[in-house]
């Protein structure tokens, strides 16, 4: 079974390509999705968030309350490592037992859709690396017209990524989101194709 890796920068156009390979039959296993799933109520991610930063980033119905938890983390890189420390293996072990489930069925190839991939220093693992790309001031134009962004948060945002350079030299391919939603589609499923045969 063939194992890639999706990543992009915010406002690259990553989930547009993990729809359109959604589309095309791919097993995608999307980590945002499994972060959420690690820190759900009665998950050994909770409790260890709980016991590591206070009754406090609980809410009231046991869940986490990501903004309490995100007053205390941002801008913190100790206690920002320290909660990485207790969701990355918790993503992990959740991202494996997902491989388990697409060999199991049978499954050519899985998609992992990581948004901090060349971050989290995870690309080695994966027989493939798709990388998505777009023109800093596109990215920076969609935020602020389809999430209300000012252009100021908006480069702030891109520059607490990794940078494209960085996540060119961990790609073993790059999709140019720099056209139209046609040609990146075009794109992604001749790709695909060329992966998985």
């Amino acid at each position: 079974m063939i194992r890639v890796a999706l990543t992009g920068g915010i406002a690259s156009g990553k989930s547009e390509v993990s729809r359109i390979l959604r589309e095309q039959g791919a097993f995608v296993v999307d980590h945002d999705i499994l972060a959420r799933e690690a820190v759900e109520v009665g998950t050994a991610g909770l409790a260890a968030i709980e016991r590591e930063f206070g009754r406090q980033v609980i809410r009231a119905d046991g869940s986490l309350d990501r903004a309490a938890l995100g007053a205390i983390v941002f801008g913190e890189s100790t206690k920002l490592r320290a909660l990485n420390a207790i969701v990355h293996p918790e993503v992990k072990r959740l991202a494996d037992f997902a491989d388990e489930r697409a060999l199991a069925s049978g499954e050519r190839a899985v998609v992992h859709d990581i948004p901090l991939l060349a971050e989290t220093a995870q690309a080695q693992g994966f027989d493939e690396v798709f990388v998505v790309e777009a023109p800093e001031a596109e990215r920076v134009r969609r935020m602020m017209e389809n999430r209300g962004m000012s252009e100021a948060d908006a480069r702030a945002r891109i520059a607490s990524q990794a940078s494209d350079a960085q996540r060119r030299a961990i790609a073993t391919q790059v999709l140019h989101n720099d056209a139209g939603l046609s040609e990146l589609r075009d794109s992604v499923i001749q790709l695909w194709h060329a992966v998985v045969g």
